[in-house]
């Protein structure tokens, strides 16, 4: 069994076939699938979807710096709104992306260092995008890892000294399809890094795995994955299994 750790299955890619998606995920062996938030367009379509899969389809909160706009305080009140009124497994996603546009970069980090607070008020891990900016991110969690900040960098891909910077400040890379990418150069990296730092996901829609690159990602991609971390690490798909899905239950209390 597998445990995707970060998808957006509620985005409307899936309008067409959400149903049968899930169910082609449930077959591939995917245990759960773990849905980071964007912002309060999507959390109704989220939370109805986690509440017509209890167990299967797990929620986080929070504000996707993509998001992070002129009146972003406003998004981050509704958030702290729901934090109030119910439990999620992290918060997240949240972060910095120096790649679309730096225009609201101040607003980024503002929005960054108010989600990191949360996450240590509520004591949840947090799920970190770093899209260009994985080392302006890790100078950020720095500051809080002594005071108990955990979580994941999502969609990992950068080089092996950030790789392990960001697990000595006892955090998880979160890999991704961009492992099955030829020129990625990612498999080089991972296979000087323990297993146990690991957990895997789709982020789909995005970044599907070969031989499906291009086309919209699904959960059920999962085990191309976790094939490719075997081959990459000399490991059993089996143990890529156990080790991956017991840092998943580890990281988000599943």
């Amino acid at each position: 069994m597998l445990i995707d750790t970060h998808s957006h299955i509620y985005s409307k890619e899936f309008d067409p076939d959400r149903a049968a998606m899930i169910r082609r995920a449930l077959d591939a062996g995917i245990s759960a699938i773990l849905m980071p938030a964007i912002d309060s367009e999507t959390h109704p379509t989220m939370l109805q979807l986690e509440a017509d899969y209890p167990g299967r389809c797990l929620s986080m909160i929070g504000l996707h710096p993509c998001s992070v706009k002129d009146g972003f305080q406003t998004e981050l009140d509704q958030v702290e709104a729901l934090l109030k009124q119910r439990s999620f497994i992290a918060i997240g996603e949240t972060g910095l992306d120096f790649y679309w546009d730096l225009s609201f970069k101040a607003q980024q980090e503002a929005a960054f260092e108010r989600q990191i607070e949360w996450a240590l008020e509520y004591r949840l891990p947090i799920v970190i995008h770093s899209r260009e900016s994985t080392d302006a991110c890790l100078e950020i969690i720095k500051k809080h890892t002594p005071r108990g900040l955990r979580g994941v960098f999502h969609c990992f891909g950068g080089s092996l000294s950030q790789a392990r910077a960001i697990t000595e400040e006892g955090f998880y890379l979160g890999v991704g399809g961009v492992l099955t990418f030829k020129k990625a150069g990612l498999d080089q990296v991972l296979k000087e890094i323990p297993l146990e730092h690991i957990v895997l996901e789709t982020d789909a829609p995005y970044l599907a795995p070969v031989p499906n690159r291009g086309k919209r990602n699904e959960p059920a991609y999962l085990p191309l994955i976790a094939q490719k971390l075997a081959e990459a690490t000399g490991t059993a798909p089996e143990e890529i299994a156990r080790i991956t899905t017991g840092n998943a239950k580890k990281l988000f209390a599943l």
